[in-house]
């Protein structure tokens, strides 16, 4: 009997096991599920395809061979331990192609059959959503699997073959991808444009007109010549117009009223945050990516406790389910009125395969950025307001401008001036357009005489097209569709640490190695570097998903000709030396030029003059700020495991170190040097600390 008893025990005590990616995760789920539940994070991936090697088997049917990730032993043969006396296990990972890859590796390292009902998703971490996973588990998508299983395989076929090739013809460290090579084509074919361009002379001519009480003045721009439009190309062109300007009087020939209508934008995907962050708040993709992670996996908000702020963040969609519209739907009309509300629907670009995913929302309107402001740093707080506004808006009516154009006559010469006012602000309530600001006129009539202030030309010349941004390469690369949402921080990241791309004040420039590096490969992996081929690929990439194409076949109709052209280049291309880049610094050794070198183990300075003169000199990131003990410059530097700390430059007469960035500024109640820490509660913090002192802004 008592036997009995202890085997209705311990059934009592059984627990159903539920595996997600991420501890922060782990701990928001944790909260909503409770007792009869125990949430543990697998960390990431736990298989993948080994470092060392190719880990392919091209030759049976271009097999991984998947590996345990070097580290993940102990905390495998735990999550067996915990799987083994677990009621059931649920893999709860992402729900999206790299997700699902998880949940799949995880099921093979625990035995789970493919077929169990063992996976659940969500797209919000909030405790409806999650109890109502939790009640409706699935099996694993194979399609899923084998779309990221591709994608993975494709992807190292091309890095893991056209890389080494580059470290034999150029240089060790350098690398080439299917999505990255095709990104560094597109930085580099535009700054050929740019370096082709041949700039143009012209003198546009503005008048400035008496306004009215309303507006003091206000200027129209020439435009045409006896009805036909006019450029000025000359200095001599633009003084004898102003000349005959002289004869005539200023009249309104025209006036021409209309209402347009503003649409608001749709939801976010996740390239229209990365571009909308980047413009706004001045994020790098990568920042944006990490502060919406956090947003989306959880913040202990105060009163409410653990609580994802908005739904899944990896999204090609701007879908929004119809319990989200009627969530907007109830906060607009009880906070704004009901004439603020309009029932919008939008439609995506393409069909998306992973149109299962909403837009990025946030998981309750009701949470307004003010309402949780005091539970999240700034890069939260200002990232969440942008996505709260942005989703709110999408759910308004249009903001209506009353516009005028207008037209002046000067004998046979038209100006034209724009004017316009905002008559309804409909979704500009919320969400600010500052490009669409009011331009104010006075109150003209037809055939009305103007007086004119002055008449005013200077010369200028037509400008290069724009290099990229990190934003707009990434709404080009999305216009394109070259690869997606997921790869585009790391894409970026990859050509600067490359050293193919340089950022200059937010533009991407190609350096002499990323420019040499697209011609070799323009030359010999045409496929590669191809915006076309690329795009076509993805498409190829998504059918498998979308209907269970063959991954295998795809791959091998890839690797046939891509095989080829690797013999081809290998045979063909000689050695490539890229000039250095000068520091403008002499050496002090030889006196010849310091020039940036690329080595195994990073950058460094060096002598042009070697091997004659062998003068090396490490780089110093200086901060421009002085050390607080001895006057040198601090220096931004890099510990053995890669952390970033800051150190004297007189090290090691000098010991003065921290770990966060000093700024130039002095504590006011003890003197030391103020550090920069962005916390919660404050921006600047002492370097002392038993002072203590703290300032939020």
């Amino acid at each position: 009997m008592a036997s009995a008893d202890a085997k209705t025990k311990a059934k009592s005590n059984e627990k159903t096991l539920v595996i997600v990616e991420s501890p922060a995760k782990a701990k928001s789920i944790g909260k909503f599920l409770g007792s009869r539940y125990k949430v543990v994070a697998s960390v990431g991936h736990v298989r993948d395809l080994p470092k060392s090697t190719l880990g392919i088997d091209v030759d049976h049917g271009f097999e991984p061979k998947y590996i345990t990730i070097k580290g993940k032993g102990p905390l495998i043969k735990d999550l067996k331990k915990e799987a083994k006396t677990a009621k059931k296990v649920m893999l709860a990972t992402d729900p999206d192609r790299e997700g699902e890859a998880i949940s799949w590796h995880l099921a093979h390292i625990l035995g789970i059959d493919e077929s169990d009902v063992c996976r659940i998703e969500f797209h919000e971490i909030t405790k409806d959503a999650i109890k109502n996973a939790a009640k409706h588990p699935r099996t694993i998508n194979m399609n899923l699997v084998d779309a990221q299983q591709a994608r993975r395989v494709l992807d190292r076929l091309v890095g893991y073959q056209i890389s080494p090739l580059l470290w034999r013809k150029i240089r060790w460290g350098l690398s080439a991808g299917r999505v990255q090579s095709a990104a560094l084509k597109i930085i580099c074919d535009k700054e050929r444009v740019i370096q082709a361009f041949v700039p143009e002379e012209y003198w546009p001519i503005v008048a400035v007109f008496q306004g009215d009480g309303k507006v003091r003045s206000f200027e129209a721009r020439l435009t045409e010549r006896s009805g036909k439009k006019i450029t000025v190309r000359s200095r001599e062109e633009a003084d004898k117009i102003l000349e005959e300007l002289k004869k005539d009087g200023y009249k309104v020939s025209s006036i021409e009223n209309k209402t347009n209508a503003k649409k608001p934008l749709p939801p976010f995907t996740t390239s229209t945050l990365q571009q909308e962050a980047s413009s706004k708040l001045g994020f790098l993709t990568r920042r944006t990516m990490m502060t919406a992670q956090q947003l989306y996996e959880g913040i202990d908000i105060k009163g409410e406790g653990t609580v994802g702020l908005v739904s899944y963040i990896r999204t090609d969609s701007v879908r929004v389910s119809e319990e989200a519209r009627a969530m907007a739907k109830e906060f607009i009309i009880g906070q704004y009125g009901k004439e603020y509300y309009s029932n919008n629907h939008y439609k995506n670009r393409k069909k998306d395969v992973q149109d299962a995913h909403e837009a990025i929302r946030p998981t309750s309107v009701f949470r307004t950025p003010e309402s949780v402001k005091g539970s999240l740093t700034r890069d939260q707080f200002n990232l969440y307001r942008l996505i709260w506004c942005r989703f709110v808006a999408s759910q308004m009516e249009a903001a209506l401008y009353d516009v005028q154009n207008v037209a002046i006559q000067n004998g046979r010469y038209t100006f034209r001036v724009s004017g316009s006012r905002i008559l309804i602000d409909g979704f500009r309530k919320v969400y600010d357009m500052k490009e669409d600001s009011e331009v104010r006129l006075p109150a003209l009539t037809e055939g009305q005489q103007l007086k004119e202030k002055s008449v005013q030309t200077e010369q200028k010349f037509t400008q290069p097209p724009a290099r990229f941004t990190e934003a707009s390469l990434i709404k080009y690369l999305e216009e394109q569709d070259i690869g997606r949402p997921s790869t585009y921080a790391p894409i970026v990241s990859t050509l600067l640490d490359r050293k193919y791309v340089r950022r200059e004040k937010k533009t991407l420039i190609p350096t002499e190695l990323g420019f040499t590096v697209t011609e070799l490969l323009e030359t010999y992996f045409r496929n590669i570097v191809d915006a076309g081929f690329t795009a076509q690929m993805e498409d190829k990439l998504d059918s498998i998903e979308a209907k269970g194409d063959d991954w295998r076949k795809i791959i091998d109709d890839f690797y046939g000709p891509f095989q080829k052209d690797l013999k081809v280049a290998d045979e063909s291309i000689e050695k490539i030396r890229v000039q250095d880049e000068p520091t403008g610094e002499l050496c002090e050794i030889c006196g010849k030029p310091m020039v940036l070198k690329h080595g195994r183990f990073g950058d460094f300075i060096a002598c042009s003059g070697y091997p004659d003169c062998k003068n090396t000199k490490r780089i110093e990131n200086k901060i421009g700020v002085a050390c607080p003990k001895c006057g040198k410059d601090i220096l931004e530097r890099k510990s053995k495991k890669g952390k970033i700390f800051y150190g004297c430059s007189g090290y090691p007469d000098c010991d003065f170190v921290a770990w966060y960035r000093p700024v130039d500024r002095r504590c006011p109640k003890c003197g030391a040097i103020m550090l920069e820490r962005n916390l919660k509660s404050a921006k600047y913090v002492c370097s002392d600390r038993e002072c203590g002192y703290k300032e939020k802004e």
